[in-house]
């Protein structure tokens, strides 16, 4: 959608879905781009000799995917793993060397088979689906080394400048330097989509879903706010000097923003970080440990189960859990169980029957398959939690009725861990939520997938990305259920979706009854600032704003006029 503020093609105006905070005013430069269309079939050569050069060129691939591993931090070295992995994986270079030997030249051969890899993936659904977006991204390197042609990705340009994409692939994140690239717009994507979530993780300014942005000439300037969503076309001074201005003073708050969340008024809120694995971040990284935050509210576990061929015995897992709570000494940390299953399958464990992995037997609903696999992770996590410098919180995910839940709680604190509770994410907890508060320590709703199962609308989908936005009333009103059945029994109600990152939303959050956010760690100093500026009364009215509204830009609009 566009809106144009002026006639003479100054100041015109594109509006997508802002998924991180801050300003970028730049130049733009697109992303490089992948061959779509194949040039003619040249006549077939030795295959033997095609076959190497094909597999020369998916080393290749590999190697570079590695190597951006290597300088990757975060969620994103998990995800270029994965992806060079499937770049080495034996049963692609069987496909291909099998077209090759049945006519097809090389770049026909790897297009062809990754096209019927990805077919695969995406006819699974879920996190499979995920994994076939990644195909792309290795079938367009391929081709290109192939054709001798640049390297699709991030161009390679000394100024400073505004990136447009149609969506960034994981191995394109790990060149996103913030020296050079000011912010980031695409035209597909929605808020829990990879790119936001690693535009999130970097801190980088970043709009989503933004029509027309791929049509803007190549140097055209443009402001760039991923707070509000808008990309201002060839900016006046006027405008330029304004959105400068609420950059220094953004800037100014976030260096002075420090210490626990609290109300203007005092109403402590803790701001947490949502971390992936136990291991500190990359080299010249800051280590979670080192953020200013209260501890974790979502430790992501299944970083130690994917991708292996057999389970981590339990002292793997209590040496690598206990390197984190250490981490994190006199802080809370919320241990989230496996979150794997039907539609992230391990290779150890049958995957069970059903045609929709994600309403399948995933998270804790795995142990109908192989109840000893959570067993031996709660006996992992009692083991560090027992000698553990900080206080251990233990949730389950996938939990869909008020019995699983105490049933989860029940195994919890049998095996030692004091303080056990749930994800809210299916929206059967919410509704029943005052029931649910009676049986649980805690619970901690995880806004991207109860946005997913609320809508029906799968979160990697960028063209449903609306429904995903976690503004939608409908799913304010689940949070707001579970927020005030927390308040009523003095039950701890935390989010730790992508909901809790966003600053305004905070205050709706909080208002709900909500008492922790979880976050990435460049939203923390964001969110304690919005929190900071508003009193407990006035995130209330903030809910009651929001939960009058029609829909998400109605909801940001009440919400935003009663700041």
């Amino acid at each position: 959608m566009t809106t144009d503020t002026a006639t003479d093609g100054i100041g015109v105006e594109l509006i997508g879905t802002g998924v991180c905070a801050g300003i970028g005013i730049a130049p733009v430069a697109h992303m490089g781009t992948p061959v779509k269309e194949l040039p003619p079939a040249k006549i077939k050569g030795d295959p033997e000799v095609d076959i190497d050069r094909a597999e020369r060129a998916m080393d290749h691939v590999a190697e570079d995917l590695e190597a951006r591993r290597d300088r990757a931090a975060g969620e994103a070295v998990a995800v270029l793993d994965a992806q060079s992995m499937m770049a080495r994986d034996p049963g692609l270079r069987t496909m291909v060397a099998d077209a090759i030997k049945g006519g097809k030249t090389p770049v026909y051969a790897v297009d062809e088979s990754i096209t019927h890899f990805r077919q695969m993936l995406e006819d699974m659904g879920g996190y499979m689906a995920e994994r076939a977006a990644d195909l792309i991204d290795l079938r367009n390197r391929m081709v290109a080394r192939l054709l001798h042609l640049p390297m699709p990705g991030i161009p390679d340009q000394e100024e400073p400048f505004v990136l447009l994409a149609e969506d960034l692939a994981p191995a394109d994140t790990v060149d996103l330097d913030p020296e050079r690239i000011l912010a980031l717009v695409t035209e597909k994507g929605g808020p829990t989509s990879h790119t936001a979530i690693i535009a999130k993780s970097l801190g980088l300014p970043a709009i989503v879903s933004c029509g027309g942005a791929l049509d803007l000439e190549e140097g055209t300037t443009v402001i760039a706010d991923g707070s509000t969503g808008i990309v201002t076309v060839s900016p006046t001074d006027d405008q330029i000097s304004a959105a400068q201005r609420r950059q220094e003073e953004r800037a100014k708050l976030l260096a002075s923003s420090s210490g626990p969340g609290r109300t203007a008024d005092g109403h402590a809120v803790k701001l947490l970080l949502n971390v992936g694995n136990a291991e500190p971040a990359g080299e010249g990284q800051t280590r979670a440990g080192d953020v200013d935050a209260e501890g974790v509210g979502l430790f992501r576990t299944e970083f130690l189960f994917l991708d292996r061929t057999e389970e981590p015995t339990v002292e793997e897992q209590t040496a690598s859990y206990r390197r984190l709570f250490e981490t994190f000494g006199g802080r809370r940390v919320v241990v989230r169980t496996l979150d794997v299953g039907a539609d992230k399958p391990l290779p150890f464990v049958d995957p069970g029957p059903g045609d929709n992995p994600a309403l399948g037997l995933r998270g804790w609903r795995l142990r109908e398959l192989e109840p000893g696999i959570i067993d031996r992770q709660l006996e992992a996590l009692a083991a560090a939690a027992e000698d553990a410098p900080c206080e251990v919180w233990t949730m389950a995910p996938m939990v869909s009725t008020v019995d699983e839940a105490a049933g989860f709680v029940e195994r919890a604190h049998s095996i030692g861990l004091s303080t056990a509770g749930v994800m809210v994410e299916v929206p059967s907890m919410a509704i029943q939520a005052r029931n649910l508060v009676e049986v649980v320590d805690f619970v901690s709703i995880g806004t991207n997938d109860l946005s997913q199962y609320t809508f029906a609308a799968d979160r990697l989908v960028g063209e449903l990305g609306e429904l995903l936005d976690p503004w939608q009333p409908a799913v304010l009103d689940l949070v707001a259920r579970v927020g005030a059945a927390g308040r009523e029994a003095d039950v701890p109600a935390g989010v730790c979706g992508e909901a809790a990152s966003d600053p305004l939303l905070a205050r709706v959050l909080v208002g709900m009854g909500i008492t922790s956010l979880s976050m990435s760690a460049p939203a923390v100093a964001e969110v304690r600032i919005s929190l900071a500026g508003a009193s407990l009364d006035a995130c209330r009215a903030a809910a009651e704003a929001a939960l009058a509204a029609a829909d998400p830009a109605d909801a940001r609009r009440l919400v935003y006029d009663t700041a």
